[in-house]
């Protein structure tokens, strides 16, 4: 018989759903109400040619494609560097470090997250001028160190979503390997790994996520307005949040500030197309896993 209190608490829980799914899709609507006038190549583009601005033989002055370009580019350096490190270091946490050690690195992997993204711009904002004065007379920020800046922001996600998942492996699905005769590395390689890959997966994806949408780190990092395709790593680079505060702040015109709102909107889809490739990835390995 179900008592009050828990038709109280569940009544609760799916009020706060039905509040989330709301604010969501409310969202949602205001940015596509505002912002899908402005959906059209010149939003992109400006008055270049789109072939001559995608091949990049003309600069664009006032379209959003370097932005998009260069926000691509940011989330997947990022992710290339905060990925691997971050799995493997969960890895560690929950497999192979003591639990003094585990401790003492699981706490400094709290601080990490619990770090604000400006102090980490002013991190790497620092750490420029330090190599400019001792290293390398022509350091300078850019591409390469606003994605490392990320990449340290959002590895605390991957190493905690990688041990949790780890962790929450049944015992009997870890004995597997051992009665098998499998060494720690194989059991971890062949078993426990393909078992939390859902988890594991799923902290990556939120850490692309997160990497896609931060603005105070850039901001410090190389992200300047008018900055075109960047040519190499050491280049500034524009970015799409970048370009949404830049806008937000010093409009001129309402068509700028709608112009905001749908480069708010194209940040949005492009979040949403990196979610669905990164489950797409997702569930091929998982498949690919569970036949091995």
């Amino acid at each position: 018989m179900n008592r009050p209190s828990d038709w109280i608490i569940s009544t609760f829980c799916r009020l706060c759903t039905g509040a989330t799914a709301a604010a969501t899709l409310l969202l949602v609507g205001f940015l596509i109400v505002r912002g899908i006038g402005t959906l059209h190549t010149r939003l992109f583009f400006g008055e270049t040619p789109w072939v001559q601005a995608v091949t990049g033989r003309q600069p664009i002055f006032e379209g959003i494609w370097p932005a998009l370009c260069g926000t691509v580019l940011l989330v997947l350096l990022s992710a290339a560097v905060s990925i691997p490190i971050g799995t493997a270091s969960g890895i560690y946490l929950s497999e192979y470090a003591s639990r003094r050690t585990r401790s003492l690195l699981g706490f400094a992997v709290d601080v990490l997250a619990g770090t604000p993204s400006i102090v980490m711009g002013l991190f790497g904002f620092t750490l420029v001028l330090f190599l400019r004065r001792t290293l390398f007379p022509d350091a300078r920020t850019g591409l390469s160190v606003a994605a490392l800046c990320i990449a340290l922001l959002i590895l605390p996600y991957v190493i905690r979503t990688t041990q949790a998942a780890l962790q929450a492996i049944p015992h009997s699905v870890r004995m597997i390997g051992p009665s098998l005769g499998f060494t720690r590395w194989q059991n971890v390689r062949h078993i426990l790994v393909p078992s939390a890959s859902r988890g594991i997966l799923s902290g990556s994806i939120l850490a692309i996520g997160r990497a896609a949408e931060d603005t105070a780190v850039i901001l410090l990092t190389g992200a300047v307005a008018r900055a075109g395709l960047p040519g190499s790593l050491w280049d500034k680079f524009e970015a799409l949040p970048f370009h949404i505060y830049y806008l937000a702040a010093e409009h001129r015109t309402s068509l700028e500030l709608d112009q905001a709102f749908g480069t708010s909107l194209v940040l949005l889809c492009l979040t949403g197309t990196l979610f669905m490739t990164a489950s797409f990835i997702r569930r091929r390995l998982e498949r690919r896993w569970s036949t091995k």
